[in-house]
């Protein structure tokens, strides 16, 4: 283990998860099971094996039984977890006003994305970028079902039949620089809004693109398709 041993991570793992009902009507999203492993030790796990020897966890939602299980998982030797208690949702970006003392280069991200993403190679990047905030993208299919026109001033001037558009995605995973959190409102924060604000004053903000596997498990159908390619996670 070596690498990032200087760089903390903060996972946000406060959602209600609504998404994924019925899954979580009785356990938070982290604790959901893909393989023999909750969502947030497979995040946790892939943390550590690159290095990352401190792991902020937000928790809001049945927090205490996160806190719970991980009190009696085994986890890698060197790891610790502190955890902070959000008393009301601040948001995917707020959340982060929570932990202290985020004076370094650090990672955050979602406590519901499984991915093979290489997060030594995420880090270099942002570092030479020299952005105050770096999202490592995916690119995504959009099959549109219905034929697709293009016009200029009332003609068509192309036409494409059922074409499948593809975006870059965020994969929930994030590198920050300490400066980026003087950008956050007072209260709740959502991650987008904190975008804009760093664009409206001009900071830079850089994109990571990504082929690696990755399951952002925000419904069931994500979930199931998670759990039938788990090999894919444990290989990495």
């Amino acid at each position: 283990m070596s690498g990032l041993s200087h760089i903390r991570a903060v996972v946000l793992a406060g959602g209600l998860g609504t998404r994924l009902r019925p899954y979580t009507t009785i356990i938070p999203k982290p604790l959901v099971p893909v393989g023999e492993r909750p969502i947030l030790q497979h995040i946790i796990d892939r943390l550590r094996a690159v290095g990352v020897t401190r792991i902020d966890l937000c928790v809001n939602y049945l927090g205490g039984l996160i806190a719970a299980y991980f009190s009696q998982a085994r986890l890698e030797p060197g790891l610790e977890l502190h955890w902070h208690w959000e008393e009301r949702p601040l948001g995917t970006a707020g959340a982060l006003r929570a932990v202290p003392d985020l004076d370094q280069t650090f990672i955050a991200m979602n406590g519901d994305v499984l991915t093979g993403l290489d997060y030594r190679e995420l880090v270099d990047f942002h570092v030479e970028t020299g952005a105050a905030l770096t999202i490592a993208t995916h690119k995504n299919p959009v099959d549109i079902d219905l034929g697709v026109l293009e016009t200029t001033d009332g003609y068509v001037s192309s036409y494409r039949e059922k074409p499948t558009l593809h975006y870059d995605v965020s994969m929930g995973v994030y590198i920050y620089e300490p400066r980026a959190l003087k950008h956050l409102p007072d209260g709740e924060c959502q991650f987008p809004e904190l975008v804009q604000r760093l664009l409206t004053a001009g900071e830079k903000v850089a994109a990571y693109s990504s082929d690696a596997p990755w399951y952002d498990i925000g419904t069931p159908q994500e979930y199931e398709r998670a759990v039938q390619d788990v090999a894919l996670l444990t290989e990495q």
